[in-house]
């Protein structure tokens, strides 16, 4: 018999209980946070655990409605069903009460929501394996489980409070707060960050601001961080098309800067850039770009003639020559 399952038989827990809570569902001991941005109204979690993929099953949110982080023995089913409930006019606390009221692993379980107006609810069953514990502050709330020590959770409610700029990294501080302060007994393998819009659009793919995933790896806050720095330079690659639709070309080649400065060895970055420059008869800027990229990867250079027959390059067959000189 697996120690777990031992344990919570001890714990007196029913088989089918633990066929519920165990057999079922992951064992995604972590630690979390649940919050909201007080000044722009985004709302998101964030988590890391020793368990693969935590960000699947444990951190879940919705723009206009708040939300939801559930760990320890997981129950799953309170992520989507504890959205419902904020929808149905319930508060966290509510919410968090309803949940728990008939589930019989209620004391295996922690639980956290946040509503779109900063108000926050936790729970830490009694029989979550410690260090364990929570903290629910207005517009957050942080919780943890299987921690090294009990300073986890503090770190990272000063951490947050402490933290400027946008949501997703003050919740990234949070999280590295807790693994500086010993994090998960067991360390570390995946984590994830999620931050949707203060209200909905009715479509989804655009509610979701940052939608980040490290499903395994043995940093997994390191790369987390990396990845949601591409995210940023990519939103200023986004910018800047923009800015080019509207016109706006000086806009558009500062947004493309600042994502090249942000990562100055991506190709694809570069590349973009060149092709826009060309887009507006500004060949004599684009053609040194084209050059650099080619020389690190031809496939750019294959690439590039493609483009014509898609709209996508916009050039004679005099420019294209030239371009495909370099």
């Amino acid at each position: 018999m697996r120690p777990i399952i031992l344990f919570l038989l001890i714990l007196g827990l029913s088989q089918s209980v633990l066929s519920q809570t165990f057999y079922k569902v992951p064992f995604a001991h972590t630690y979390s946070i649940v919050a909201v941005d007080s000044a722009t109204g985004e709302i998101g979690a964030a988590v890391q655990s020793h368990w693969f993929s935590v960000g699947s099953v444990v951190i879940w949110a919705e723009a206009g409605v708040g939300a939801v982080a559930t760990q320890s023995l997981v129950n799953v089913s309170f992520g989507t069903r504890g959205l419902n409930l904020l929808k149905e006019g319930k508060t966290p606390r509510e919410a968090v009460d309803r949940l728990l009221s008939d589930d019989e692993g209620r004391e295996v379980r922690q639980l956290a929501i946040i509503d779109t107006r900063g108000n926050s609810a936790a729970h830490t069953g009694k029989n979550c394996i410690p260090a364990a514990g929570h903290i629910e502050r207005p517009y957050f709330s942080v919780q943890a489980n299987l921690m090294e020590k009990e300073t986890v959770w503090p770190a990272m409610e000063k951490a947050f409070r402490n933290a400027t700029g946008p949501l997703a990294e003050r919740m990234m501080a949070a999280l590295e707060a807790a693994q500086a302060e010993g994090g998960d007994i067991r360390g570390q393998q995946s984590a994830a960050l999620l931050v949707v819009r203060k209200e909905s659009t009715g479509k989804i793919w655009e509610d979701r601001l940052v939608d980040l995933r490290v499903d395994d790896h043995p940093e997994p806050l390191k790369e987390l961080r990396r990845l949601l720095k591409v995210h940023r330079a990519y939103e200023h690659m986004n910018a800047g098309d923009l800015a080019l639709e509207k016109g706006d070309v000086d806009g558009a080649l500062r947004e493309y800067g600042a994502a090249e400065a942000m990562f100055p060895e991506n190709l694809e970055m570069q590349y973009w850039h060149a092709v826009s420059l060309a887009n507006i008869d500004r060949l004599d800027e684009a053609l040194p770009v084209f050059k650099r990229v080619f020389a690190k990867d031809p496939n750019w250079k294959t690439l590039t003639p493609r483009l014509i027959p898609c709209g996508l390059l916009n050039v004679t067959a005099e420019q294209l020559a030239a371009i495909m000189e370099e």
